[in-house]
């Protein structure tokens, strides 16, 4: 299938790693010019050797940390200057936050920070472009609906699927969507770290899991290309849950 993706531009936030590192990959194999925003710059350049590599154009670099309170101007800017417009926006950054019920102000605000305000600041920034050119994709990646604990994530998460559904009504019109995809567990830096073997990993998914497997971040690439195309002209204001049917309500 042709995606019709190609000459497309596209910002993924969280490129140096993980599910964000896929996506900046798979993007930038189906030709499109991709801005990978992250902290770490080695990881960065190591992002973008990969995908010259595999054939596709290099990648612009944007070495950004999320935290300063211009962080999503500044991270725009960067990209409009780099591509020329974007049509494409993943938001891929963030960390969990498990917090204790007493945990301070300055803990909430710090996780609220990372996965809610600087990606809603971000999308923002870049909403009025898409608008402009009659084309826009935002994908965001969010997290559980079934917490098992408490965590600034999953508050700032579930922020995310109120917020977006909310835009996703606004700008349709304009030929813009806004959709969400809700990873379950995904073979990650962290993943391997609470799993480190094989077996390990099997046996988990084993219990919680349909498939029995744990997903691959390739394997939600290819969704959120697919989100990012014409193809997906017609798709917004969801969550898409990504996890191998682990999830155990059907609302």
């Amino acid at each position: 299938m042709d995606l019709k993706i190609k000459g497309r531009t596209a910002v993924v936030t969280g490129a140096s790693q993980g599910l964000g590192r896929a996506i900046a990959i798979a993007l930038a194999l189906e030709g499109v010019k991709v801005a990978a925003v992250a902290r770490r710059l080695n990881l960065l350049e190591s992002l973008a050797s990969e995908i010259v590599a595999a054939g596709g154009e290099k990648p612009a670099l944007i070495q950004a940390d999320l935290y300063p309170e211009d962080a999503a101007d500044r991270i725009a800017e960067s990209a409009l200057n780099s591509l020329g417009r974007v049509d494409i926006l993943a938001n891929a950054a963030g960390g969990s936050r498990p917090l204790p019920v007493n945990a301070s102000k300055a803990d909430w605000m710090e996780g609220l920070t990372l996965n809610f305000f600087r990606l809603r600041e971000l999308t923002e920034a870049l909403i009025p472009g898409m608008q402009k050119n009659g084309y826009g994709r935002v994908i965001n990646l969010t997290g559980t609906r079934e917490p098992r604990n408490l965590n600034a994530a999953h508050a700032a998460k579930a922020a995310v699927h109120v917020w977006s559904k909310g835009l996703s009504k606004v700008v349709a019109k304009d030929g813009v969507t806004v959709n969400c995809i809700q990873p379950g567990k995904l073979r990650s830096e962290q993943i391997d770290k609470r799993w480190p073997t094989e077996e390990s990993r099997r046996e988990w998914a084993k219990k919680e899991v349909p498939m029995e497997r744990m997903g691959e971040p390739h394997e939600l690439a290819d969704l959120a290309v697919f989100l990012a195309s014409p193809r997906a002209s017609y798709i917004t204001g969801n969550i898409i849950a990504f996890d191998g049917g682990a999830r155990f309500f059907a609302f």
